[in-house]
């Protein structure tokens, strides 16, 4: 018997699809606080995906220059007064080093937050950040550690010191990111129209918080106030209280003026510097601009605490952080190397221009105060200087000269704690031979100074060299880094070939199933079966030739 059996086929399905989902990488979303998209022939940038993010080198150079530039002014200072801070008014080499921190916050927070996918999640992120480096620098400058040359340590509660650089640089941080956050409009800028629509709230911002420093500086009622002075007896030291006559309106002299009044109050007399700039003035030391003895007939307030990183003062720090972030914008918005240079270059100079404008109108120049003209000049002085750097490096790419710097840089905080605040040669010299002045650090620095036959130069060739030193750990430490993240990423791409491999042989035995349960033709066939016993159910269709088949 025979019968006729018609069985329509599927249609044919390709064993690996090419529309198949596999596993794909793809770059991190977060962004790195010192990348920024390669330069391009325009001159305002549109999203560019294409192209991965790259550091901004020149940044990382600049911040290992602030660093090197900290560490001779702190350790070479005393041998050289003329690089030291000044007294009270005027600005010395010094007096750049926190203003360059600060901007060269205010650029990395441009290239942090150039793209906010939660708001919310950003600004507590920014609160976490500025609470770690506000209490690290409450543990590294609040008076627990004593540095070198001081083989203690510890702080009584009722005097540790609030404030310092790490704090002021929180402070700063946090102002400039908030604002980066919630004040920008969130536009496209393809215009100059439209850059300045996306940033003018936070202009205003700014704008509102050097109107409050200058009423409160220029503003505030200071009256007479006390202090307990320390007075050498035979006994000892013993304690005196002094009055400082004030009662004044925007006074900008030592004694009496708001910033310190503000201090004093919030934040009480032990709880500040108790060895300020001005002891160096003239009025306070017969070494000027050094620390010395008190001259005869000196003023009771040479004696008194202040704060050089107080509270008023750091809120008009916080716009050198502001000043950064503009020229950031300028480095996201402006992808052409020469308009970057050209812009920068502009406002560098009308800042300088207007520092000095405003000192000669009568705002001088005092970093204890952090005048707005000198602020101004500051901030102009590191946008140039950043300016030159970024030519030189990133333009046209002369980086083996400057690569102790760029290491440095990336371990700016590293750095900046072992050696500035003197937790590493303070740990070395608690290794001596019988006296506590027989070790490494001061037996370096004391054959140097002899073989040089001046204390002087003896003591500059060693903080050089100390500087040469934390440049070569500072490289170190980046290899460590490279090498680690070098791993990560072999191990991630073993691991995302493995799970490619296996989509492939999933994908593939599945076309092998499906090709084996249904025909690869797409045409009907009529099959002629004679003296079947059984026939081939839905599930088992198999492709079957055009021939008959016998009992």
């Amino acid at each position: 018997m025979s019968a006729s059996i018609d069985v329509e086929e599927e249609q044919r399905t390709p064993l690996l699809n090419d529309s198949s989902p596999y596993f794909r990488h793809g770059g991190s979303t977060n962004e790195n606080e010192d990348t920024v998209l390669p330069s391009s022939s325009n001159d305002l940038s549109r999203p560019n995906l294409a192209v991965p993010n790259q550091r901004l080198v020149s940044l990382d150079v600049f911040r290992g220059l602030t660093v090197a530039l900290m560490i001779l002014v702190d350790d070479a200072g005393g041998a050289f007064p003329s690089i030291n801070h000044s007294p009270w008014f005027g600005v010395t080499l010094a007096d750049f080093v926190m203003p360059f921190f600060l901007f060269g916050v205010g650029v990395s927070i441009s290239l942090v937050f150039k793209k906010v996918s939660s708001k919310s999640t950003s600004t507590k992120k920014v609160i976490l950040r500025t609470i770690k480096l506000f209490l690290l620098g409450v543990l590294l400058q609040g008076g627990y550690f004593h540095g070198r040359n001081h083989l203690t340590y510890g702080v009584a509660v009722d005097k540790i010191r609030w404030l310092g650089v790490l704090q002021r640089i929180s402070i700063g941080y946090l102002l400039a990111s908030i604002s980066e956050i919630w004040l920008v409009s969130d536009i496209m800028v393809d215009s100059p129209v439209a850059f300045v629509k996306k940033y003018y709230i936070q202009w205003m911002f700014v704008t509102f918080l050097c109107s409050i420093y200058i009423c409160l500086l220029y503003g505030l009622y200071v009256p007479n106030w006390e202090f307990d002075s320390p007075n050498l007896q035979l006994s000892g030291y013993i304690s005196s209280t002094q009055t400082v006559p004030c009662e004044v309106w925007g006074s900008l002299e030592p004694p009496c003026n708001a910033v310190g009044f503000i201090d004093r109050i919030i934040l009480g007399e032990n709880h500040l510097y108790q060895r300020p700039v001005y002891r160096r003035t003239k009025e306070c030391s017969v070494n000027s601009p050094d620390y010395g003895p008190l001259p005869p007939n000196s003023p009771g307030w040479c004696m008194a605490p202040f704060d050089p990183e107080g509270i008023l003062s750091s809120v008009m720090a916080g716009i050198t952080c502001f000043v950064g972030l503009q020229f950031g914008h300028i480095l996201v918005h402006f992808q052409g190397h020469k308009g970057r240079v050209l812009l920068w270059s502009i406002f560098s100079f009308a800042l300088l221009i207007l520092g000095y404008i405003l000192e000669v109108i009568g705002i001088p120049l005092s970093k204890p105060l952090y005048t707005l003209s000198y602020m101004c000049t500051t901030a102009g002085a590191s946008g140039l200087f950043l300016t030159i750097i970024f030519y030189i490096v990133d333009v046209k790419q002369v980086r083996k000269p400057m690569v102790l710097l760029q290491w440095t840089g990336m371990n700016a905080l590293i750095v900046y704690s072992l050696a500035a605040c003197e937790l590493f040669p303070a740990a070395v010299q608690g290794f001596y031979w019988c006296s506590p002045e027989n070790n490494l650090v001061d037996g370096t620095e004391y054959l140097l100074q002899a073989l040089l036959h001046s204390k002087k130069w003896g003591t500059l060739v060693f903080v050089m060299a100390e500087i040469l030193f934390w440049g070569f750990v500072s490289g170190v430490l980046h290899k460590k880094v490279s090498d680690t993240n070098s791993c990560g990423i072999q191990d991630n791409s073993i691991e995302q070939s493995t799970n490619r491999q296996q989509s492939e042989n999933t994908h593939f035995g599945k076309a092998l199933a499906h090709r084996a349960v249904y025909a690869s033709t797409s045409r009907r066939r009529k099959v002629r079966i004679q003296d079947v016993r059984t026939l081939p159910s839905r599930l088992s269709k198999v492709s079957m030739a055009d021939d008959n088949t016998q009992s």
